[in-house]
C-alpha cells in the first residue's frame, strides 16, 4: 500500500495568525453556563436565552474561521506553557474546523429542541440539565481546536465529567447505574490517553499534532505499536468499537436531546474525532503502513460494524436500536482512515458530519414520538406516520441516507470509503462497507414502512405533532441531509474542508 500513500509536500507549513477568536468560542459557552446557574428555575425563559444565545454566538465565531483556514492558513490562541515545548494551545485547522462547524451548528438546533423536549414533559432539574449542556460544548469546542494531545486531553476529560450528570439526568436507579458505568468507562479511556501522551513526549518532546503525523523517526521502534494501541483503544472508548461499547446502549436512559449529544454532537463524535487525530495526526500514513497493528485495528472495527448492525435488528426499543446502529457507523468513520487510502480519509471525514445530520434527525424524531405519545417500541409505530407524518418522514430521510441512497449526504461519504477501499486495494472492507449499508436498510426500512402502511394497532390517529420547537429542528436536520446530498459544499461547505484536511494529511501531490 505504500505507492498509495502520499507523501507530504516536504518544508511546507501553512501560515499560522494569532487570534483570540478560538478561545472566545470555547470560553462563550463557559460564560453561558454561569449565566444559566445563576438565573435558576426562577426565570426559565432568561435561562434558556443564555442558552441560545451562547449557541449562535459560538456558531457565528467558528463560522468566521472558515475563509482564513479555507485560504490554507491555521488560527491559534495559545494560554499559557506547562512545561518547556509544551504548551496548553488553541489551533483551528482544517480538520478541527470541521469538527467544530459540525458541533456548533448541530447544537443550536439540539438547544431549540432541547427547551421543547424539557417543557413538553415538564422534566425536572432543567438549570442543571441545560448548565451541563453548556459546559459540554464548551469542551467539545476545546476538543476540535486543540493544538496537542495533552490540551485535547483535558477537554476530553472535561467532556466525561459534564456529561456524567446528563446521563444519569433521570436519577432513576437504571440512570445512576448507567452514569456509573459511563464514567468508569470514559475516565478509564482518559487514563489510556494520559499515559500515552506522557510517554511521547518524554520520547520527543512535543506533542503538537502534524497534518501526516510526528512519531516517524522520533520514537523507538520498539514502543511505536504500543502507543498506537493504547491511543485507539483510549478514543475507541467513546468511539464505542467492540469490546468498549456497553457504556453507550446503557446511557440510552438518558433524556432524548442528551442521547443526541451522545451520538451526533459531542461525546462519541469527540471519540471518533481522537482516533483520527491519532490515526492522520499523531502516527500518519506513511508510519502506519509499515506497522501491522494498523492492520489488527480494521478487523476490530469490522467486527464492531457487523456485529453492532445485527444486534440492532433484534432490539426493540428505538433509541437502543438506534444506539447500536451509531456503534455501527462510527466504526466506518474509523475504518476509513484505517485504510490510509486519500478517499477513504476523506469518505471517514465526510461520514463524520454527514452521520452527524443524520442520526441526530433519527434521535430528534424518538424524542418527538415519545413526547407526543409516549411509545419507545419499534413494534408499537404501526401507522404513527399518519398522525405525525412530518416526524415520521424526517425519520425516512434518515434512515435512507444512513442507507448511502442517493441524493441524500450518507450516498456521498460512503461512495468515498467504497473508494477508498478500491484504492487499498482491500476487497474484504469494500464488502464490511457494502453490508453496513444492507444492515441499515435492515433494521430502519421496516420502521418507516409500518409507520406509514400499516394499521395503527391500537386507534385510528388524526394529525397530531409534537410542538414546534420540536419539529422545526428535525425538519431543519433531515432538510439539510437533503441538501447537503444534492450540493456537499453548502452552507457549511464541508466536502471543500474535508478534501483540505485529506490533501494536508496526504501532501496534496
Amino acid at each position: 500500500m505504500a505507492e498509495k500513500i502520499m507523501r507530504r509536500i516536504q518544508g511546507s507549513e501553512m501560515e499560522s495568525i494569532s487570534s483570540f477568536k478560538p478561545l472566545a468560542a470555547v470560553l462563550v459557552p463557559l460564560l453561558a453556563s454561569m449565566l444559566i446557574l445563576l438565573t435558576g428555575d426562577r426565570r426559565p425563559n432568561l435561562r434558556e436565552t443564555w442558552t441560545l444565545l451562547a449557541a449562535l454566538v459560538k456558531f457565528f465565531l467558528v463560522f468566521s474561521l472558515l475563509d482564513p483556514v479555507l485560504g490554507g492558513k491555521t488560527v491559534e490562541s495559545t494560554l499559557w506553557a506547562i512545561v518547556p515545548g509544551l504548551h496548553l494551545r488553541l489551533r483551528v485547522d482544517a480538520f478541527g474546523l470541521y469538527f467544530a462547524l459540525l458541533a456548533s451548528g448541530l447544537w443550536v438546533l439540539t438547544s431549540v429542541y432541547s427547551i421543547g423536549y424539557m417543557r413538553g414533559l415538564g422534566e425536572h432539574a432543567q438549570t442543571r440539565y441545560f448548565f451541563c449542556f453548556a459546559v459540554a460544548l464548551s469542551a467539545t469546542l476545546g476538543i476540535a481546536f486543540a493544538a496537542n494531545l495533552l490540551t485535547l486531553f483535558i477537554f476530553y476529560e472535561l467532556l466525561s465529567i459534564s456529561t456524567w450528570p446528563l446521563v444519569a439526568h433521570e436519577e432513576t436507579p437504571e440512570a445512576l447505574a448507567a452514569g456509573r458505568k459511563y464514567l468508569a468507562y470514559t475516565l478509564t479511556s482518559g487514563a489510556l490517553i494520559f499515559f500515552s501522551a506522557t510517554i511521547i513526549f518524554r520520547q520527543t518532546g512535543t506533542l503538537d499534532f502534524t497534518a501526516g503525523g510526528f512519531l516517524s523517526g522520533q520514537a523507538p521502534a520498539a514502543i511505536i505499536p504500543l502507543l498506537f494501541a493504547l491511543l485507539l483503544l483510549g478514543f475507541g472508548v467513546k468511539a464505542a468499537i467492540m469490546p468498549m461499547h456497553e457504556w453507550l446502549p446503557s446511557a440510552m436512559i438518558a433524556p432524548t436531546p442528551v442521547s443526541a449529544l451522545l451520538h451526533a454532537v459531542a461525546v462519541v463524535k469527540a471519540g471518533v474525532f481522537g482516533c483520527l487525530r491519532v490515526i492522520l495526526y499523531i502516527f500518519g500514513p506513511g508510519l502506519l503502513d509499515g506497522l501491522g497493528v494498523w492492520m489488527f485495528f480494521t478487523f476490530l472495527t469490522s467486527f464492531t460494524i457487523l456485529a453492532a448492525g445485527l444486534i440492532a435488528l433484534g432490539q426493540d426499543n428505538l433509541k437502543r436500536r438506534l444506539a447500536f446502529s451509531t456503534i455501527n457507523s462510527l466504526s466506518v468513520i474509523v475504518l476509513g482512515a484505517l485504510l490510509l487510502s486519500r478517499s477513504g480519509i476523506t469518505g471517514g471525514i465526510l461520514h463524520l458530519a454527514n452521520h452527524g445530520f443524520l442520526k441526530i434527525t433519527l434521535f430528534f424524531c424518538a424524542g418527538a414520538i415519545y413526547v407526543k405519545t409516549h411509545k419507545e417500541l419499534v413494534s408499537q409505530l404501526d401507522g404513527i406516520g399518519r398522525q405525525m407524518p412530518l416526524t415520521m418522514g424526517a425519520f425516512a430521510v434518515g434512515a435512507f441516507g444512513l442507507a448511502g441512497i442517493p441524493p441524500l449526504n450518507g450516498f456521498i461519504s460512503k461512495w468515498y470509503l467504497c473508494l477508498g477501499a478500491l484504492e487499498a486495494m482491500e476487497i474484504l472492507f469494500l464488502g464490511v462497507f457494502l453490508a453496513s449499508a444492507l444492515l441499515d436498510v435492515a433494521f430502519f426500512f421496516p420502521i418507516v414502512y409500518n409507520s406509514f402502511f400499516k394499521p395503527a394497532g391500537d386507534q385510528a390517529l388524526s394529525f397530531d405533532e409534537a410542538p414546534l420547537a420540536m419539529v422545526i429542528p428535525l425538519v431543519t436536520t433531515a432538510a439539510m441531509s437533503v441538501i447537503l446530498g444534492i450540493y456537499p459544499d453548502a452552507f457549511l461547505r464541508f466536502f471543500s474542508i474535508a478534501t483540505t484536511a485529506a490533501q494536508d494529511i496526504l501532501g496534496g501531490g
